[in-house]
């Protein structure tokens, strides 16, 4: 790709002109020497429990993005303190569709009550690959100074960000996660780095996260409801019943989601699945399921997090599904580019309405 310096992008981006299929993420094409912000696009999708598709979510959000208009309402013109987006790292996805098809293997064995060692086994060293990949990438981004976010993928692909973070924050940071899951299953189908198992090893693998607050959870097993319970004062979920019950009784969304917010550190981290949102916004995500935060209630939580006045150090989007009519990385590019002008106006790079 033929990059442009960040006075050339915005020149072009404020024309609004129609962007060739090659560009980056809503058209750009900015040199990442003079972004404020990187994105990592993670295809990966080796441990998907249901629908698959999500691997090739970077490339079509990226694809998708070219139709978005630019200027948002909270944020005031994020891509003038300049967004680029990496290419897709191919031999990730490359080895994505063989841990894969080693995964398919496993799990078919599980379901029988036997146990594929060989196939669990590639399937978890693919994955120590992946998470080393995105650990190096994000520190090399983090240690030029840049903010960095992930793309991904299934949602064990935000783990490599995590770690760099805790290797570079000097002070603790909490995690604000949007989900339909938990995610807190230890190794899940026997993966060690199960998309099911996220949080479950970012807690028990960086000690600077001090804090996991959830929001819109209503899919969870036993193990997850009684692992919340155990890490006590560093754990919050905000489970969607709960949401709707206070909505249905008057309560605004500020008195909703305002005293979980208040439970996140100084620094925080957003972790956005995309199948927190209903399933009308993200019908070809992996495990879909029914209720779930709207679009705007979304963008409104995020919006909370930048007004409190909280440094938002990092970001992830997962777990987008890919269609032929474009409607789930339509959505996937808005949330992303709503969390784009939400970590860039938390740091001072915009101002914010």
């Amino acid at each position: 790709m033929s990059y442009r310096t960040l006075k050339e992008e915005i020149k072009i981006l404020e024309q609004g002109l129609p962007p060739q299929e090659d560009d980056g993420f809503i058209g750009g094409r900015l040199n990442p020497k003079e972004a404020s912000l990187v994105l990592i696009p993670v295809p990966w999708e080796a441990t998907v429990s249901f629908g698959e598709g999500t691997a090739h979510a970077p490339d079509a959000i990226r694809v998708s993005s070219h139709q978005l208009d630019v200027e948002t309402y909270h944020y005031i013109k994020p891509y003038t303190a300049g967004i680029t987006m990496l290419e897709t790292d191919k031999d990730l996805l490359k080895l994505s569709n063989k841990a894969r098809k080693k995964a398919v293997k496993a799990i078919e064995a599980l379901e029988k009550g036997n146990k594929n060692k060989k196939a669990i086994k590639f399937v978890n060293e693919a994955s120590d690959i992946l998470n080393t990949s995105v650990y190096k990438k994000a520190m090399k981004q983090l240690k030029k100074g840049k903010a960095v976010a992930v793309v991904g993928g299934d949602h064990s692909c935000p783990l490599g960000l995590l770690k760099a973070l805790n290797d570079t924050q000097d002070e603790e940071f909490g995690v604000l996660h949007v989900d339909a899951h938990h995610d807190l299953r230890q190794a899940y189908e026997d993966f060690t780095y199960s998309h099911a198992s996220i949080f479950y090893n970012a807690l028990n693998e960086c000690e600077k996260i001090s804090q996991l607050v959830q929001f819109g959870i209503r899919d969870y097993s036993s193990e997850e409801e009684q692992r919340m319970i155990d890490y006590g004062q560093r754990g919050a979920c905000l489970y969607d019943s709960h949401i709707q019950a206070q909505l249905a009784s008057g309560k605004t969304l500020e008195e909703v989601f305002t005293p979980y917010i208040e439970k996140l550190p100084q620094n925080v981290y957003l972790s956005i699945d995309i199948d927190g949102l209903e399933p009308l916004n993200c019908p070809n995500t992996g495990t879909p399921v029914p209720g779930g935060l709207r679009y705007s209630e979304l963008e409104h939580l995020v919006f909370m997090v930048v007004k409190s006045g909280r440094n938002i150090i990092g970001f992830d989007l997962c777990e987008v599904g890919t269609s032929d009519d474009e409607w789930d990385a339509n959505v996937g590019a808005r949330v992303l580019y709503q969390l784009c002008g939400a970590l860039l106006a938390s740091q001072g790079k915009i101002e914010y309405k």
